[in-house]
């Protein structure tokens, strides 16, 4: 009855076609995609969320691809499908790709300490030389950097366990390399310093050749391409009214410069859930636990306390990207979160089914475990963990 119902609608032109197509819950119960339509407008109005990009895959193929609210509110210019947006941390899922393709191709061993890649001393790089009274840094390796296990902080300017301003900006080891699980934006600095001295090429360069350009990424990069044009590039939008406008990079950051469009990161989530671009052997590696987490929750990153209210869902880190073990499957997930910007990427492997969210406001995170469950149903996800607040609609 709502299958003809829907159809009905659409008939008479209160609905598109795109509006009647279904999207289907880890279930296997649908919903149509017009009643997601109506969720995501009303979580954004009563929220306040400016801009939202949405994109739901089911059977390894996207279903779902649309855009709302503002691309820049104040110029009255609106969010598209093909408006470049700040990725934030979502780049660190790339790059784990990527190093993972760069070890299938032999440039690289995941348990060689990095160090050894390198044409001089670690401690003699600018950027590291405040390691020279810990010689730990001898121990770190690609698999530690991609697991977040270096050792090293999330961002030096900031104390990991207090979450403090650190003015002076001290690189530091804050535990033994490969005993813990401290999310670290560092390490990934580490990891990246390694593979372009390995490879004499830059990030963006090889993300290009193996990821972006095969999977059809044209508008993405973890630099800023002319090709990308000036006419449809989102700002963020803050809490306070101010506009965020992120800065045009020319070098490329692992772990955090990545620009993309709600179509092109659906495109690369298709070809992760497909398992292309790696063999079966190196894919099960990026996606095996490197290392069980058992914090309260993933911010600060260097906690003291511990729970075990996540071991049911076999809450780990593989290479690049967080894992759960539901009863839908294993599932890999990535967040991003860069001031204005707040993205959400799910991937449920043995269903075939996820769900990327793009936000360019920074109340964006507000709404994603409402918009997450209501568009794919209850699932295993550790939002306590992960700092994400159930928003009532009501």
């Amino acid at each position: 009855m709502k299958q003809i119902f829907v159809l009905l609608l659409v008939l008479t032109g209160f609905l598109s076609p795109s509006d009647a197509q279904t999207i289907k819950k880890l279930d296997g119960s649908l919903i149509d995609a017009a009643v997601v339509d109506q969720l995501v407008q009303r979580l954004m109005d009563t929220a306040q969320v400016r801009g939202l990009s949405l994109a739901v895959i089911n059977d390894k193929k996207t279903v779902f691809i649309k855009s709302y609210g503002y691309r820049n509110q104040p110029r009255n210019e609106r969010l598209d499908t093909a408006s470049i947006m700040y990725g934030a941390s979502l780049s660190k899922a790339v790059f784990g790709f990527l190093v993972t393709r760069l070890a299938q191709e032999n440039l690289l061993n995941l348990d060689k300490p990095l160090y050894q890649y390198l044409p001089k001393p670690l401690i003699e790089y600018e950027y590291f030389s405040d390691l020279k009274s810990d010689d730990r840094w001898k121990k770190i390796n690609a698999r530690m950097c991609l697991s977040h296990t270096s050792g090293l902080p999330n961002l030096r300017w900031f104390n990991p366990i207090t979450g403090v301003e650190d003015t002076l900006g001290v690189m530091k080891i804050y535990f033994d390399p490969g005993s813990r699980y401290a999310y670290s934006g560092e390490g990934f600095k580490l990891l990246q310093l390694a593979i372009e001295e390995i490879t004499h090429r830059k990030l963006d360069e090889l993300a290009n050749e193996y990821v972006f350009k095969p999977f059809g990424m044209t508008r993405t990069g973890y630099v800023w391409h002319e090709s990308f044009g000036d006419d449809n590039v989102a700002v963020g939008h803050l809490n306070n009214g101010k506009i965020d406008i992120k800065r045009k990079r020319n070098d490329g950051v692992a772990g955090g410069s990545l620009v993309t469009t709600i179509a092109d990161y659906a495109r690369f989530t298709e070809h992760i859930l497909r398992r292309d671009g790696l063999h079966n052997k190196w894919f099960n590696e990026m996606i095996a636990p490197q290392i069980r987490i058992h914090s309260v929750t993933q911010f600060p990153p260097i906690t003291f306390e511990t729970t075990a209210e996540n071991d049911a869902v076999q809450l780990a880190y593989g290479l690049g990207w967080g894992l759960l073990q539901c009863k839908e499957g294993k599932a890999i997930f990535k967040e991003g979160n860069g001031g204005s910007w707040r993205n959400y990427n799910i991937n449920f492997l043995d269903k075939g089914t996820a769900i990327v969210i793009l936000v360019n406001s920074e109340n964006g995170e507000n709404i994603f475990h409402s918009l997450v469950n209501a568009t794919l149903g209850e699932s295993c996800i550790p939002w306590k963990w992960e700092g994400y607040p159930s928003f009532d609609l009501k």
